[in-house]
């Protein structure tokens, strides 16, 4: 008869038990989603409102040298940008310097992160030194190879040649796309690096020496046991990489102006906006670019998310 009493009352404190743990659960989220408002609610402001107001001004025809000719013109603008033909010219230079760009810091990364991921003296130093490059701010770091590396009569990179009787190069206006390729690949190669370098560190050394003690080399050991593992840490540097290469302005604006094929997007926004003074135009070839990083953005998301759901970066 206890037993039969008991029962009830067990259930009962059960049940009680259960929904006082999901009333915590649920006043913890709701104190959670509490602290993550201000943040988001700045990001809505610093963000959207801006693009918000870009829609806006890419519907008008305003011309700041005939600001009384401002007036409501609907998406004229963004015929204009498609018809023009400026904008897919931009496009392509976009795609070949992002992509030169993204596929050479890769490689380079993955070099410099097989060689500082070996036991060596001073290898703190030369991972600091390694990862400088990426660190220096994009217009100091377009001042110096414009000045002392790529200059046509006192860079260093014509003194070198001139030491093998090669004659100087101007880099700036003979192979203008080149210089800009070799900055940024010089620029993100330590991003690439890094990631690289953390999925070499993450990888089972036990494997590595099973394979040592079954007779594999180490161009073997590499081509089929580290290059499949570092597979998902190479397709995070490549994304993450490209969405910021989409973006670059300020070695292309101070070394090139866009000459050569180097009128990517972001310069040919500017170009539109502080030389033409065509700010309708400007904000219509505004939203065009953000469309394309969010194509972008979202492929690499995607990809991303399908990396760390199903497989997780420790495999």
């Amino acid at each position: 008869m206890t037993a039969l009493m008991s029962a009830p009352t067990t259930r009962r404190r059960a049940r009680s038990a259960g929904s006082a743990a999901k009333q915590s659960r649920r006043s913890s989220l709701a104190v959670s989603r509490a602290m993550l408002w201000p943040a988001l609610a700045t990001s809505i402001v610093l963000t959207q409102i801006p693009f918000v107001v870009t829609i806006f001004y890419s519907l008008q025809n305003w011309n700041l040298l005939r600001p009384g000719d401002r007036g409501f013109v609907g998406l004229d603008n963004y015929a204009h940008v498609l018809r023009d033909g400026s904008f897919l010219s931009s496009l392509g230079a976009t795609v070949a310097v992002t992509g030169s760009a993204v596929v050479l810091s890769t490689l380079l990364g993955m070099l410099f992160a097989v060689l500082l991921d070996r036991s060596f003296v001073g290898r703190g130093l030369a991972r600091t030194l390694m990862i400088t490059p990426f660190l220096v701010m994009p217009a100091a770091a377009a001042l110096v190879w414009k000045w002392s590396i790529l200059d046509a009569t006192t860079g260093m990179a014509n003194w070198a040649l001139g030491l093998v009787g090669i004659p100087p190069v101007a880099w700036n206006t003979d192979v203008p796309i080149v210089t800009i390729i070799a900055v940024l690949t010089w620029q993100y190669t330590p991003f690439a690096m890094l990631i690289l370098l953390a999925g070499l560190q993450a990888q089972n050394k036990d494997v590595l020496e099973a394979a040592a003690v079954d007779g594999a080399g180490p161009l073997r050991t590499f081509g089929w046991i580290t290059l499949p593992h570092l597979r998902q840490y190479v397709e995070i540097a490549v994304l993450l990489a490209s969405i910021m290469l989409l973006q670059v302005f300020d070695p292309i604006a101070i070394m090139t102006r866009g000459t050569g094929g180097t009128k990517t997007l972001s310069y040919l926004l500017y170009e539109r906006a502080f030389v033409g003074l065509e700010v309708g135009e400007a904000a219509a070839y505004g939203v065009m670019t953000v469309l394309v990083t969010i194509v972008v953005a979202t492929v690499a998301l995607r990809t991303l998310f399908k990396v760390f759901s199903t497989e997780g970066l420790g495999r």
